[in-house]
């Protein structure tokens, strides 16, 4: 076993890969599924998350052909809902008593079907604030027991370099809505939500509970720029250099 310090002054034991468990949020498509792909070749126990059950099974197929014995878990839940948040956080809890990184990386960006129409999760948020931001947000929060459990863990937030003040007098965006404003003020409170959970008067997160964000390539041009968000995400979520 290796040694990383977790706050000040404090160094810890790291768990080998192949006893890691990592869970990864909107891992049926794009950098998530490539990232559950990377982890899993590594030898990590890798969660699984997407919206279509269909999708999900895909991807563990495609990964246990590229990596035979591959160690994986598939959780099917629509962040647009709350509720389906919390079964998911629960079936991970019941079937998992650690969990070693949650890597926050699903969420919509600034444009969707249905075009510039503003729409709302199952509660009546604002789409973009609830999926990317308030799911994140519970989910981390009803997962730290088991991340506790397997200190020293971490939490990853796939942010965005797009990010605009919030209106918190119209935080749903009732008025003036645009896409793009939505999805920028929903990488702003992704990125503050570690900030405040770091604070002493929270202590939400814990000494040996470490948490990261990072903003990767988006274009599906930047072939070399995606790749190197792959392995800076990979690094992150393994607690190893990329």
């Amino acid at each position: 076993m290796a040694s990383e310090r977790v706050g000040p002054g404090a160094e810890v034991a790291m768990r080998l890969m192949e006893q890691r468990t990592i869970l990864i949020t909107g891992a049926t498509d794009g950098l998530g599924r490539a990232l559950a792909a990377d982890l899993a070749g590594r030898g990590a126990t890798v969660l699984v998350h997407g919206r279509n059950e269909r999708r999900g099974q895909d991807t563990l197929d495609e990964i246990r052909e590229r990596v035979p014995g591959a160690q994986l878990h598939c959780y099917r839940a629509d962040l647009a809902s709350l509720d389906e948040v919390r079964e998911f956080a629960a079936a991970v809890e019941g079937e998992h008593k650690t969990l070693d990184t949650l890597a926050n990386n699903a969420g919509i960006g600034s444009t969707v079907p249905g075009g510039g129409v503003r729409q709302e999760s199952v509660e009546g948020h604002e789409l973009r604030f609830a999926v990317n931001y308030l799911a994140g947000y519970l989910l981390t929060r009803l997962l730290l027991p088991v991340l506790r459990a397997a200190a020293p863990s971490r939490i990853v937030n796939v942010s965005s370099l797009g990010q605009t003040p919030i209106d918190f007098g119209d935080v749903m965006l009732a008025k003036d809505y645009s896409g793009v404003r939505a999805y920028c003020q929903s990488k702003l409170a992704q990125v503050m939500f570690p900030a405040a959970e770091s604070q002493p008067a929270g202590k939400a997160v814990g000494p040996a509970c470490a948490s990261s964000n990072l903003a990767p390539a988006t274009s599906s041009k930047c072939s070399s720029e995606a790749q190197r968000s792959l392995f800076c995400i990979s690094g992150v979520c393994s607690r190893m250099p990329p």
